[in-house]
């Protein structure tokens, strides 16, 4: 009886877990459709800012953040796929969202000097560590 009714909590709460991942996941791709026709939209709006200067600003700002929003959903893809974390996508998006701040940065002028180097030191750390987890691991990415 004990072990029957367990096994019924079991399947309740896995059946539980992929609803709210498979609800989450379509809620990103809702999200990531509405970003993508948001900065399609705002091609024509490059055009009419004041400077190309601005207008290019927002636009690669949206893209940028659709990258990071990408990689994103692929890690909750992968986690609902293998029904765990898998080191190699978090160091990818980490990568992809520091490599966003870092151009934002430097197309806005907010960095310069010494923020350039550190920035650039986080992103080769995070590129060697995705590198180095993909070797120990034993996967590439043709081993999914």
């Amino acid at each position: 009886m004990q072990k029957g009714l367990q096994q019924s909590v079991l399947r309740g709460f896995r059946f539980t877990i992929q609803l709210i991942f498979n609800l989450a996941i379509l809620a990103l791709l809702l999200g990531l459709l509405i970003g993508v026709g948001r900065t399609l939209l705002e091609l024509g709006l490059t055009l009419s800012e004041p400077s190309v200067r601005l207008g290019l600003k927002d636009l690669v700002t949206n893209v940028l953040s659709l990258v990071v929003m990408l990689e994103l959903v692929r890690a909750f893809v992968e986690y609902f796929e293998y029904e765990r974390i898998r080191l190699e996508v978090l160091l990818e998006v980490g990568v992809a969202f520091v490599l966003r701040e870092m151009l934002l940065g430097l197309f806005g002028g907010d960095i310069q000097g010494m923020e350039v180097l550190l920035w650039s030191s986080g992103l080769l750390a995070l590129v060697a560590a995705r590198a180095l987890a993909a070797q120990c691991l034993g996967r590439g990415k043709d081993a999914r």
